[in-house]
């Protein structure tokens, strides 16, 4: 039988945090867009969107703002899902012809992760690949107010640009403090019209980012009180969302608990779990959200081998009550897998890489890859190429539920 640590006694770690992204929470607050663009001194804006925004409307309630403003601006709408080294380099282009000292991100992680892309080399110059990894940009970035539409990324909090390479589809994660956005303007309204698919996805991806970031080795008690925080307004609040589209007090717990747990990763960084999701959107085209909620409980129960990991996890169980830590570590643990495989079925996810229609003799594929990610580097327990094929294969047949070690 394993050790355990003592109650309440897991190892603080040091951090050194400075608030970088001013929140602006509330109903109707996107129509404040064009006075915070005054505030930063913005002269003509970059709006960096998608084509699906546009139809919905959403981006007429930033220009009407920007309009009431009399700041200058040009729209950019053509941001694909999982944006590529093209895309940063298509809304590039427009940035330099229009010559604009200012940008917005409006929609999900794929519009602020363009926008970013775009401002490292519109103000840094070079190629995206020059800022893989952290604090590469020598000069300062535009401003940037970034305004989700989806409650699930955490973009706007954090200061990472995911862009992928257009032909090796290994997503670059291009870190700086300069690229974090100045504003993020968090509007319940806007996600009211979400599809329920992308709600669900979106909702699922939040709550994979709490449970990585309160166990991965840069986790501390800053990056935790956002990971406790944000598991309990959405573990609480995204079947609400699903029953009723409409409840904009549950959709605004959504929206707000994926900004904290986009706060907790750029305090602590995520895990395993994501490294082995990259590699199913980019030979699949698996949705994200899909793709990381497919592997989440694995992970977890591959994590809990380790006992601060279990500990970890029990706290989390604890935050919005669905387990006890004095009830015992382990069947907290449970109790928290059991809660996310409800929720799962719940968003109506496919269970199994069968369901994905992955093909057996690629998981090996798919392991190689997802152990050069990243993330896989800051999960909690060491996990190499032949664990990433152990999860895969665990999760090609759901109908084995024994413990993995």
């Amino acid at each position: 039988m394993q050790s355990e640590p003592a109650l309440g006694n897991l190892p603080l770690t040091d951090f050194d945090h400075q608030p970088r992204t001013r929140l602006v929470f509330g109903n109707d607050s996107v129509e404040r867009t064009g006075e915070l663009c005054r505030e930063y001194g913005a002269t003509k804006v970059l709006v960096v969107t998608d084509p699906g925004l546009v139809k919905a409307g959403h981006a007429e309630h930033v220009i009407v703002s920007l309009n009431k403003a009399g700041i200058p601006f040009e729209l950019y709408d053509r941001v694909r899902e999982n944006p590529t080294t093209k895309d940063v380099d298509q809304c590039l282009a427009v940035a330099r012809t229009e010559k604009i000292d200012f940008i917005i991100g409006l929609g999900g992680g794929s519009s602020m992760d363009t926008a970013k892309g775009c401002n490292f080399i519109l103000t840094n110059g070079g190629v995206i690949k020059d800022y893989w990894g952290v604090a590469k940009a020598a000069k300062p970035m535009l401003p940037l107010i970034a305004i989700p539409t989806t409650a699930g990324t955490g973009s706007e909090c954090q200061s990472f640009a995911l862009i992928a390479g257009e032909d090796t589809h290994l997503k670059m994660a291009c870190g700086d403090p300069k690229a974090a956005a100045k504003v993020a303007i968090l509007d319940p309204k806007l996600t009211v019209s979400l599809p329920a698919q992308v709600t669900a996805n979106t909702g699922i991806d939040a709550i994979a980012h709490a449970v990585e970031t309160a166990v991965t080795k840069k986790r501390n008690p800053l990056s935790l009180m956002y990971s406790h925080e944000a598991f309990k307004l959405c573990v609480t609040s995204l079947p609400k969302v699903l029953s009723n589209p409409k409840d904009l007090e549950a959709r605004g717990r959504m929206l707000l608990g994926a900004a904290y747990a986009g706060l907790a990763i750029e305090n602590s960084m995520l895990g395993a779990a994501h490294s082995a999701a990259n590699p199913l959107t980019a030979h699949y085209n698996t949705v994200h959200g899909t793709a990381v909620g497919m592997m989440l409980p694995l992970v977890v129960r591959f994590n809990s081998q380790d006992p601060v990991a279990l500990q970890g996890y029990a706290e989390l169980a604890s935050a919005p009550e669905i387990a006890s830590v004095r009830g015992g570590l382990q069947s907290a643990l449970e109790a928290l897998i059991s809660r996310l495989d409800s929720l799962l079925n719940l968003a109506g996810m496919p269970r199994s890489l069968a369901d994905l229609k992955v093909q057996p003799d690629m998981l090996k594929t798919l392991a190689r890859e997802a152990s050069k990610q990243w993330t896989a580097g800051f999960n909690p327990r060491a996990i190499g190429e032949e664990d990433f094929v152990t999860l895969f294969e665990r999760a090609f047949d759901r109908r084995s539920d024994g413990d993995m070690v």
